[in-house]
């Protein structure tokens, strides 16, 4: 397994209801990806025709960490903010 920085994956957003944020989020969002044991923060890219990402959605987006991380196709990670966490997601395809 080697170290990454940006890969496509595919995420879900928990609800309020679950825990997760109470309000949207747009490109350029920078949470922390928790991978095994290590938070790494990284910026979202929305697909082009997606201004937001609502609480409850299911999307694919792409993902540029700040460090490389190690992983593979279909590492599942969570997405964390200030600590909880507000989303899951796995890597769907490697870019670099």
């Amino acid at each position: 397994i080697t170290p990454h920085t940006k890969f496509k994956a595919q995420i879900y957003v928990l609800s309020k209801e679950e825990g997760g944020r109470h309000t949207p989020f747009f490109k350029g969002y920078r949470p922390q990806f928790y991978f095994r044991t290590t938070d790494v923060t990284g910026s979202v890219k929305l697909p082009d025709n997606v201004e937001m990402v609502m609480p409850g959605d299911n999307i694919a987006i792409e993902v540029e960490l700040i460090t490389p991380v190690a992983m593979e196709k279909e590492l599942r990670f969570a997405v964390r903010e200030g600590g909880r966490t507000v989303g899951a997601g796995v890597v769907a395809e490697i870019i670099a």
